[in-house]
């Protein structure tokens, strides 16, 4: 099966509608061309705030909306829900799982990231990672049903491994998820249980670095990790997990005596969380081989200042499967994070050369434009790292929480999603409760 277009407009398809796809379409809504917007999902998902999905503190619908409804006032954007098989650069054309063959005269991959578990990939089994709602409603699961099984666990070894929750990886993802957890154990679940103490888990944060949330600068790194201690968070740092199974973790890191060397121990854990690494989607292993662009360790594709690859001026590649440099005039290009802005800016930049080269004009290399880094700990604790024309502006606790809070909810799809967050978090802020604590039954295990 194929796609018809318009005769004689200019045929663009843009792979996933993440931030990178989803602004590179918007981009295009008054031009002259005809888009196909092509995801394996019907949803663009704001990811920062997938983890409290995943944490019972927001419902699905109020991070997600429908790819349809975002642009059912966009004529020239048509979007299919399909997997991408295959990308054929002699033929111009996009193949999906079920035989559709999307042909482009231009065309944007903005597929995303998975996650990475450093060639140990039968732990994802045991230790999930958080990349999707479906990944999110199953650390959900795993999360609540540790206290249900602890609650009718006669054995207090057992017991203490069920109420023991290890998140791998102190980024973002993972120093936000430690805290939500240690607020469910001590303030959520608080009273409901008559077996169990749910005050009493252990909220492991473990790191293979020498500090948390090293993106930020020590100062507001140190401040994360006060504020996490606080919260009752265990934090580990330089501590390597070596292997994971069903019932726990096995952990290498120093000697806390202080001795040289370091020693390894096992973590009897029931709930393992995954937020160390990141990887490409494999996509973009697969388009390196179809038109011989490098891709990094990671399996980013390298791209040229313009965001297109190497001998493939019509091909871009935008947002996390991108290993792109940020070009300013008299300084030396910087690798763009990979961050949820860094995405945006270069859905919009690849978008626009796409304008250009339809114009015979010339493209332009992009220009990442760094507005900071902020991650919230728990309740009212958060740092901020803000760059601004007059240096960096970095400040933590109550209002960097509020900082954060706003900004999140500003930069969500929709005027009802924004209200909707606003009103879950005023009530979860004065009750300490999350109300989408519910799992669906979990047919074969007798969960539910």
């Amino acid at each position: 099966m194929s796609t018809t277009t318009s005769p004689g407009r200019p045929r663009i398809v843009i792979i996933g509608c993440g931030f990178g796809g989803l602004e590179a379409a918007r981009k295009l809504q008054s031009a002259e061309v005809d888009v196909t917007v092509v995801d394996k999902t019907n949803h663009h998902l704001f990811q920062p705030l997938l983890y409290q999905v995943a944490t019972a503190g927001l419902a699905a619908p109020s991070i997600a909306a429908p790819v349809r409804l975002l642009f059912r006032r966009q004529p020239n954007v048509t979007t299919l829900l399909g997997e991408v098989t295959q990308i054929d650069p002699a033929a111009h054309e996009v193949h999906l799982a079920d035989g559709t063959r999307l042909a482009w005269d231009h065309l944007i991959v903005a597929a995303g990231a998975t996650h990475s578990y450093f060639g140990n990939d039968g732990w994802a089994r045991m230790a999930p990672g958080l990349k999707t709602l479906a990944d999110a409603f199953e650390i959900r699961r795993r999360v609540l049903m540790s206290f249900e099984a602890a609650e009718v666990e006669p054995d207090p070894v057992r017991r203490r491994a069920l109420l023991t929750f290890a998140v791998i990886g102190a980024g973002p993802t993972g120093v936000e998820m430690a805290g939500t957890l240690a607020e469910i154990a001590r303030h959520t679940l608080e009273g409901e249980f008559r077996r169990i103490d749910p005050g009493s888990a252990e909220v492991l944060l473990i790191e293979g670095g020498a500090r948390v949330l090293q993106a930020m600068p020590e100062s507001l790194s140190q401040r994360a990790l006060e504020q996490l201690q606080k919260l009752g968070v265990q934090v580990r740092l330089n501590a390597r997990v070596t292997s994971i199974d069903e019932k726990g973790l096995q952990v290498e890191s120093p000697f806390s005596d202080g001795g040289a060397g370091t020693g390894s121990h096992r973590i009897d854990c029931h709930c393992v969380i995954w937020a160390a690494g990141v990887a490409a989607s494999p996509l973009g292993r697969l388009l390196g081989a179809a038109t011989g662009a490098e891709t990094d360790r990671a399996g980013r594709v390298k791209v040229l200042p313009d965001l297109s690859l190497p001998g493939h001026p019509d091909i871009s590649v935008v947002g996390d499967l991108a290993a792109a440099m940020s070009h300013r005039p008299g300084k030396e290009p910087k690798p763009v994070p990979g961050v949820s802005p860094g995405a945006k800016q270069m859905g919009r930049a690849a978008a626009a050369n796409v304008l250009r080269r339809i114009a015979g004009k010339k493209t332009v290399p992009f220009r990442y434009r760094d507005y900071g880094n902020l991650a919230t700990i728990g309740r009212n604790s958060a740092v901020v790292d803000l760059g601004t024309p007059f240096g960096p502006l970095r400040f933590s606790g109550r209002l960097a929480w509020l900082f954060w809070l706003f900004a999140h909810a500003y930069f969500l799809i929709g005027f009802r999603n924004r209200i909707v967050v606003l009103m879950d978090w005023a009530s979860a802020y004065w009750s300490f409760q999350r109300h989408a604590r519910v799992v669906a039954e979990v047919r074969g295990k007798g969960e539910s």
